[in-house]
């Protein structure tokens, strides 16, 4: 169905005229330039994230990761200068998707407890290293490298925006266009048959979980890197942000289904709504309930997709037509 198909598209469109027509000052460069600005954290991490749900999995220590790295990668910057921090940050939560990875794929533990321990165990992690304070950078080449990465470079783009579109794209093309991308869709689709096809699902999955492992480190590593900062709770909204826009933009949880520039678009979408909601000069709580109810709308019409798909299947009378040829 086109609709189905293209939902994201449409509900993306309508927000942006909307809040264009209605909202105040929400249509200039300086708004929509900071609304790329905060969806490249979240579009980053959701790469990984989405890749996840395609193998029909789950990762709920993405938050955590991103606060971790981002933590890791300016704490280790006075030792090791950002050329050396910042690699070991992005690696360190590659490690950590490892570790994930082994657990649900080689141990057979079911994903959401492996990655609710990791969640737990980073968090002590995280105050361990930092004594429970955030940490910041004052030196000037911290704050040149800050500046340098909110710099617009083009239209609405600043490096940092830039090196978001770069991953996207480069892993929305490698996800439908390679071999090994399309493995990932057969794997979450039916592992039993992707098996049987000669596809190492155990591989696959913890490929899965290192990919968003690094993702969530790229995401929080340059969003501190962005703020000279990096605060305790910087990644505790991401975890439910990014599974609204995976699941808004066609991600089945089921795995096998789903696209990782459709989860962009869809953040975008939510990043215009919410700003447009403080422009309207509404609450969080209003943010809150719209998001849960566009949310919650969508999982409803996907169980009624679901539903209507299954019923189909079973009124399909050519089909009891070669059962009645066969039974003769």
């Amino acid at each position: 169905m086109v609709i189905d198909k293209n939902r994201i598209f449409i509900l993306f469109g309508f927000v942006f005229i909307f809040m264009s027509l209605f909202a105040p000052r929400f249509f200039n460069v300086f708004n929509l330039t900071t609304i790329m600005r905060t969806m490249a954290m979240n579009a980053t991490v959701a790469i990984g994230f989405t890749i996840i749900f395609i193998i029909g999995q789950l990762d709920l220590s993405i938050g955590t990761i991103i606060t971790f790295t981002g933590i890791l990668g300016l704490g280790l910057k006075e030792y090791l200068g950002f050329g050396g921090s910042v690699p070991v940050a992005i690696i360190a939560g590659g490690a950590i998707g490892l570790i994930n990875g082994l657990l649900v794929a080689k141990v057979k533990i079911n994903s959401f407890i492996v990655t609710l321990g990791m969640m737990t165990v980073l968090q002590g992690a995280i105050y361990t290293f930092t004594g429970g304070n955030s940490v910041s950078l004052s030196t000037p080449d911290a704050f040149a490298v800050s500046d340098w990465m909110a710099l617009m470079i083009f239209p609405l783009i600043t490096p940092r925006v830039l090196i978001t579109l770069i991953l996207v794209i480069g892993a929305s093309i490698f996800m439908r266009r390679t071999q090994i991308g399309r493995n990932f869709y057969m794997v979450g689709g039916n592992s039993q048959t992707a098996w049987l096809a000669g596809i190492d699902t155990d591989r696959y999955t913890i490929a899965a979980f290192i990919l968003s492992g690094v993702t969530a480190g790229i995401g929080g590593v340059l969003f501190a890197m962005e703020s000279a900062a990096a605060t305790l709770n910087m990644g505790t909204s991401s975890l439910m942000y990014v599974i609204s826009a995976a699941i808004i933009g066609g991600t089945a949880m089921s795995g096998g289904k789903g696209g990782i520039f459709k989860t962009f678009v869809a953040i975008m979408t939510l990043d215009m709504l919410y700003n447009g909601i403080i422009l309207f000069g509404l609450g969080n709580e209003v943010k809150i309930f719209i998001a849960g109810v566009i949310l919650a709308s969508v999982v409803l019409y996907e169980a009624y997709v679901s539903y209507r798909h299954e019923k189909v299947i079973g009124q399909r009378a050519e089909l009891l037509k070669e059962l009645e040829v066969v039974s003769e």
